[in-house]
């Protein structure tokens, strides 16, 4: 415990107050011994007549006696005016001669000492400054007191706060590139000061959540060694007016007088919004702690060594006044990690763990691609949590891999209980999904497929990319589409109507073909065009307004060419289906059997499929080349093919019963 820390606190206090009520308590006797019997005068001296009185005791301050008898009873008696006149000349004797005996008993005046009179009449006043005096200090010490608000409350890590250093960051290479300079001009300024160089003032990390922009601040606090000072950006602003200000003031004081330093501030956005956001704008707290930041970061000396980090994860609400070269000259991206990123980063968190001789973390790193340091972090941390559940001594890569499918979709629900027919709509679900993607050449390759509630979910199809993709074609999000809709398409071709659980499927590809349209310009009606809602984010500094830059015509043909992709993709996935029912009936034999499918067994069923011939390539406007692919077929040309109607064919299945005639076989 600390005991500087105890002193300083209210605890000290309160047992001292409380201490002096003892003694108080105490000196005066209060609530001690047994109460007295309250008597007449009259009594009394009847019982001094009869020679019943042991002891008696006369307090003159407040005109009181009280008697102890032989019985052992205690008495009190108070002076009334008329009363009691022979007890009066009894007292009056008494009071001459305090040690005089009078018919057998002693008779003592009690007589208050002055020091305890005057501590009994100026304890309470004692104790009501001790209180006010708390109270004030208090409102004068440290950045959380009550009149100290507009104190800066700002963390100095020290030397004795635990660091973190560049070793500690992995999957950020660039990131760490550009602020080991800003380490070495805290460290040497001559360096650069010979050459001319200015050194950027400030130095804006910009990432997705959960990427390690904080933790790359840290790590230049542990590697610079000089003073470095956190704070979030909500702790600026207060309900009083002129607070937030006053504490960037403060911020900025202190770093100059320990310069060199570095001042750190995570999450800036919520003080660095634009200017003037919301309806009609106006001057509120939060920009005039933006003005005053503005202020402070243009009057740096350039040769006074403090340096501004930031982190956000939206910079595109920043005001432009805070992005300007001169402020943040510099903007660096923490992005997510790449493969090699990704393993880099598997490896730093698993130190200190016990892993097993069968981890391969480049194969993690394949599994887990589009996650964050943060999201590799918990997949280390669930693993071992896993492996200490199970009683294992060491992390396999069996756990890691039921440690990713855990970050990723949640824990597995084997409480649920669900009707064989469930069961085998699932099994045909995820079949769908997987045979459809591998039967595309641009969608990614399956890794596994369970019908084991997980999550939210019911049962997943996991595909794992083979490598790392940063652009995407028209003909892969295409494939994306129809493996998205093979799920919905199998239910239909089974079980001739669709269930709930598409869902989340659908909702994806809309948002996908609605982009496609009106983001990335791959529509053939509408060509390289962007079409969005103009002014449509009022809140982050822009006027509002409802109008749209595109006409209700050009709405409808939008609407229009999202529902002719999805359509196109839904009959694609049904198609590959229908070609291949056989392997489709064998898949879901397996699921139902197992469960839960891996790659290897996934490609071993696949085996009879072959890779559809690839999409022809754009020229522009949507002109394309002439592809080997052979046209995709409705399911209703699919149908009359095969010479009967799908309301006919549904029918005749339905009263035959043949739908669960095929669930048996499967």
């Amino acid at each position: 415990m600390n005991l500087k820390r105890f002193f300083r606190g209210p605890w000290i206090w309160i047992l001292a107050v409380a201490l002096m009520l003892i003694i108080g308590f105490r000196v005066f006797d209060v609530g001690g011994g047994p109460q007295p019997e309250e008597i007449d005068t009259s009594t009394v001296v009847e019982y001094i007549d009869q020679n019943k009185v042991v002891e008696a005791e006369i307090i003159d301050r407040d005109q009181r006696i009280e008697l102890t008898t032989t019985d052992g009873d205690i008495y009190e008696a108070y002076w009334v005016e008329g009363q009691g006149l022979e007890l009066a000349d009894k007292l009056q004797e008494s009071k001459a001669d305090p040690d005089s005996e009078l018919k057998g008993y002693q008779v003592s005046v009690a007589t208050t000492p002055i020091w305890t009179t005057a501590l009994f009449s100026l304890l309470p006043l004692i104790i009501i400054i001790v209180i006010f005096w708390f109270i004030f200090s208090q409102m004068q010490g440290g950045g959380s007191r009550v009149m100290n608000f507009g104190k800066s409350k700002a963390k100095l890590i020290t030397k004795d706060t635990p660091k973190n250093t560049f070793a500690d960051v992995a999957g950020a290479d660039e990131a760490i590139e550009e602020l080991h300079e800003i380490k070495e001009f805290l460290q040497n300024p001559e360096k650069f000061q010979s050459m001319g160089a200015k050194i950027p003032k400030g130095v804006l990390l910009m990432g997705p959540p959960g990427t390690g922009k904080t933790l790359l601040a840290r790590a230049v606090a542990g590697e610079a060694g000089v003073p470095f000072y956190s704070i979030s950006g909500s702790d600026f602003v207060e309900m009083f007016v002129g607070v937030g200000a006053s504490r960037v003031r403060d911020l900025f004081e202190q770093a100059k007088a320990n310069a060199p330093a570095i001042i750190f501030i995570d999450e800036i956005d919520a003080v660095g919004r634009h200017r003037g956001a919301g309806m009609g704008g106006g001057h509120d707290e939060r920009e005039q702690t933006l003005n005053q930041m503005l202020v402070e970061m243009d009057g740096f000396d350039v040769k006074g060594g403090v340096i501004l980090i930031a982190a956000t994860n939206r910079p595109d609400i920043l005001d432009p006044a805070l992005l300007r070269p001169g402020r943040f000259d510099r903007q660096v991206v923490v992005d997510r990690p790449d493969l090699d990123g990704r393993r880099d980063i598997l490896e730093v968190h698993s130190k200190g763990k016990p892993m097993a001789d069968d981890v391969d973390f480049a194969v993690i790193a394949r599994q887990t691609a589009g996650m964050t340091g943060a999201d590799l972090a918990n997949v280390i941390n669930e693993g071992a949590l896993l492996s200490a559940r199970a009683d294992n001594k060491v992390i396999t890569h069996a756990v890691l891999e039921e440690a990713i499918e855990r970050v990723m979709a949640g824990p597995e629900r084997k409480s649920r209980v669900m009707s064989d027919r469930e069961k085998k709509v699932i099994a045909y679900h995820e079949g769908g999904h997987a045979l459809v993607g591998h039967a595309l050449p641009n969608a990614d390759p399956v890794h596994k497929i369970t019908i084991l509630p997980r999550g939210r979910a019911l049962g997943y199809t996991m595909s794992v990319p083979t490598e790392d993709k940063f652009l995407t074609s028209r003909s892969q999000m295409m494939d994306q589409l129809a493996m998205m809709l093979g799920g919905r398409a199998a239910e239909e071709l089974v079980f001739h109507e669709p269930t709930t659980g598409a869902g989340n499927d659908i909702d994806k590809a809309t948002n996908l073909a609605r982009n496609m349209v009106t983001e990335y310009g791959m529509s053939e009606r509408l060509g390289a065009r962007k079409f969005g809602t103009a002014n449509s984010e009022p809140f982050l500094g822009r006027e509002m307004s409802h109008a749209r830059e595109y006409s209700e015509e050009i709405a409808s043909v939008i609407d229009e060419e999202v529902r002719r992709l999805i359509e196109s993709a839904h009959d694609e996935a049904y198609e590959v289906l229908v070609e291949y029912r056989d392997v489709l009936d064998e898949l879901v034999v397996q699921l139902l059997e197992k469960e839960t499918l891996t790659k290897d067994e996934v490609l071993e069923v696949f085996a009879p499929v072959g890779k559809r011939p690839a999409r022809g390539s754009y020229t522009g406007y949507g002109k394309r080349q002439p592809s080997d692919r052979p046209p995709v077929r409705s399911k209703k040309e699919l149908a009359m093919l095969n010479g009967s109607d799908v309301r006919g064919s549904e029918h005749e299945e339905r009263t035959q019963g043949s739908t669960g005639d095929e669930g048996e076989q499967a």
